[in-house]
């Protein structure tokens, strides 16, 4: 390779390492920005995954294209154009205009946001790796382009390592945009230059060869892929995809949504991208798809027992099995790749895949399902996939793909298959009612207490949003984290019978607080699920029993709140929750001075902060000690009895006699030096939840 060769290739490594780099920087990034937006669903990220993933699809078929039917100087003029263009819309701020006002058209939103801020430069970055790519191909005969593919992933990798642990906790959202923009224009600079110098190197004699051509590689150079060979890279992309979205909502929706475990499956997944195009040694087929069919019949297990398994060990579960999966789908995908010539049909093929696998879990499964199957559907993909991988090793089968052992392989892909198909109609049973949209499935089912006495339940994914006894006499006796021995119980039991109170409740549940109203009491709800608000309604009595006066308000509380006049509460009561953590823009600094805006003068901030996996008194410490209040913090036993649950409740306030004035046994009072952590504070533009791990 001559000097001039040499430094153009440079150029070209560059350009393809750092438009992965921001390819994948920006998705945690634009994710973590409005995630506050929309209530801190789980949804948000993987809606977000499926922009970017049909964008994707855009940049390659837009290279694939431009590489097929354009000259080099016409490629070089167009991109060039669209680089300019990509320029001029930066920043990729969003726009605050997109907040939503309600629950209703969430998805919908999110797509549109994510395109009108980052639609350009995100299409022009997706289409960089197979593009420059097929550049090099042009510039430098008889080398090989797919190690670029590796560095490119490499690059992908770096940028979703580096967020969690240096980016998120260095700067601001704000500031992450606008670094990024920075960044992007050092990319076109780069983009830009190996155009000019491609259409400059590339003549007619390179444009006619691809590769050094003899005749054993003329008739690999000429074949057309075949249907089966394109379904086979479409199936295997798009089953990867499905398992990658949804082992994320699955863990999500369980822990927490926060970048770490959007970046955590992703980083995994891309490993297997990079692992398996650098190099044929890096995947051995046996090992591989003995592990991944383990660990589907694993997945099963864990799905089957629910909250009955610890969550480390559903993780390592979860994306044990995940790796594997897509070790096996990506490696199969290797074996499968044709001749550079065809290149740009292959990754378009590819990310075809997984844009279909983005828009079967993000668009078609919430409509279709009413739970999450999503995760049971693509182990059964990978089990189909590798019945077809094995039919093809027949011994009558032409050009088969390496792929599992058939013994060992049948057995487990019946097993896989047989076991999925056994958990179809398992969430539904014992269900009275489910529900699933945007932000979940809820599920409200019946059940017989250990002193036999029979409850309703309303549950999302592990957590119950709250119990009912059914009994006429007990069912106004609030229950779970709301009885009267719990903290918000002794708060709201208090206090003069003779002035009425209103009260402000951030999450509905269903509406168990509102059996502490009295006459004369107003009790204003704020819910961003509407079918939160149709199953308390229609499936529980505690609004409608209710002996004050109730309002519900659709759509994420602190929008509303910031949007209404002072309501002027006497108690505001903190208790959304999205997976097993309050939102983090719900317990930022700008959120108390919105919460404290809206209450009296001594008015009290109750913030419900029991969880099973972060100590969030720390947080609360922090906020309460950077704007001067007073702080106090209640946990209570639990009592099977009362169907009472152990609850943590933090409560703020300006001035400490208020706090003084409830009655609370000084064992009910948690030293604070128990959580070993020092007092913190979050802002809109900064959070982080590893702060606050248990």
């Amino acid at each position: 390779m001559t000097t001039g060769s040499r430094s153009l290739a440079t150029v070209y490594a560059a350009t393809i390492f750092t438009s992965a780099f921001l390819l994948f920087q920006v998705q945690p990034l634009i994710g973590k920005y409005i995630l506050p937006w929309f209530g801190g669903s789980p949804a948000v990220w993987t809606t977000c995954m499926l922009v970017f993933q049909v964008l994707l699809f855009g940049g390659y078929a837009y290279a694939h294209l431009t590489t097929r039917y354009l000259t080099p100087r016409q490629q070089g003029y167009l991109h060039l154009t669209l680089l300019l263009l990509a320029l001029i819309s930066l920043p990729i701020t969003p726009d605050p205009s997109w907040k939503p006002t309600s629950g209703d058209g969430a998805a919908w939103r999110i797509m549109l946001l994510t395109i009108s801020s980052v639609g350009l430069p995100y299409f022009i970055l997706s289409s960089t790796g197979p593009l420059v790519q097929g550049w090099f191909s042009r510039t430098h005969e008889h080398h090989s382009p797919y190690r670029l593919y590796a560095l490119s992933n490499i690059g992908s990798l770096l940028a979703l390592v580096s967020y969690p642990f240096i980016v998120e906790p260095s700067f601001a959202t704000t500031t992450q945009s606008t670094l990024w923009s920075l960044l992007f224009c050092g990319f076109a600079l780069l983009c830009a230059t190996g155009a000019v110098w491609m259409w400059q190197r590339a003549t007619p004699v390179t444009l006619a060869s691809l590769a050094l051509v003899t005749p054993e590689t003329q008739a690999e150079r000429d074949e057309v892929p075949t249907r089966q060979s394109l379904g086979l890279w479409f199936g295997l992309s798009m089953t990867a995809s499905v398992m990658l979205l949804a082992t994320t909502n699955q863990v999500c929706l369980d822990v927490a949504v926060i970048p770490f475990l959007w970046v955590l499956p992703l980083a995994l997944y891309l490993l297997t991208f990079i692992l398996c195009f650098d190099s044929e040694r890096w995947y051995v087929h046996r090992p591989f798809a003995i592990a991944a069919g383990i660990g589907c019949l694993a997945v099963l297990y864990v799905l089957g027992q629910g909250s009955m398994t610890g969550i480390f060990t559903q993780v390592v579960v979860y994306f044990a099995t995940m790796f594997c999966i897509c070790m096996v789908c990506h490696g199969e995908l290797v074996s499968l790749k044709p001749h550079p010539r065809h290149l740009t049909t292959y990754y378009l093929t590819i990310s075809a895949g997984g844009a279909g696998g983005g828009l079967f879990v993000c668009l078609a499964c919430p409509f279709l399902f009413a739970s999450y199957y999503e995760l049971q559907l693509g182990l059964l993909a990978f089990a189909l996939l590798s019945m077809k991988l094995l039919m093809l090793r027949a011994p009558n089968a032409a050009a088969a793909p390496p792929s599992l052992t058939r013994g060992w392989g049948t057995v487990i892909v019946l097993g896989v298959a047989m076991a999925v198909l056994s958990q179809v109609d398992r969430f539904a049973e014992g269900a009275i009612a489910v529900s699933r949209n945007f932000y979940g499935v809820l599920k409200v089912e019946a059940r017989e207490t250990t002193h036999g006495e029979q409850v309703k339940d309303m549950v999302h994914g592990r957590i119950v949003h709250g119990t009912q006894f059914q009994a006429d006499d007990r069912r106004l006796v609030p229950t779970s984290y709301y009885g009267e021995s719990t903290g918000i119980g002794r708060l709201l039991r208090g206090g003069s019978v003779d002035e009425p109170r209103h009260v402000g409740v951030i999450g509905l549940g269903i509406g168990t607080l509102a059996t502490y109203a009295r006459p004369g009491d107003r009790f204003r709800f704020y819910e961003i699920n509407p079918d939160v608000i149709g199953l308390s309604q229609k499936h529980f009595t505690f609004l409608s029993a209710c002996h004050g006066k109730t309002d519900i308000v659709s759509g994420d509380a602190r929008l509303m709140l910031e949007l209404e006049d002072d309501q002027q509460f006497d108690v505001l009561v903190v208790d959304a929750f999205s997976g097993d953590a309050i939102p983090a823009h719900l317990l930022t600094l700008e959120a108390l001075a919105v919460y404290q805006r809206h209450l009296k003068p001594n008015g009290i901030l109750a913030c419900h902060i029991s969880n099973l996996h972060f100590d969030l008194r720390p947080l609360l410490a922090g906020l309460a000690q950077e704007t001067k209040l007073s702080v106090v913090t209640l946990v209570n036993r639990q009592s099977h009895e009362s169907a009472t649950q152990a609850a943590f409740w933090t409560f703020l306030c300006r001035d400490q006699s208020t706090l003084d004035a409830i009655q609370l046994d000084p064992s009910e009072v948690p030293p604070f030096a128990a959580s070993r952590k020092q007092p913190l504070v979050w802002t809109d533009g900064r959070s982080n939840l590893f702060e606050v791990l248990r």
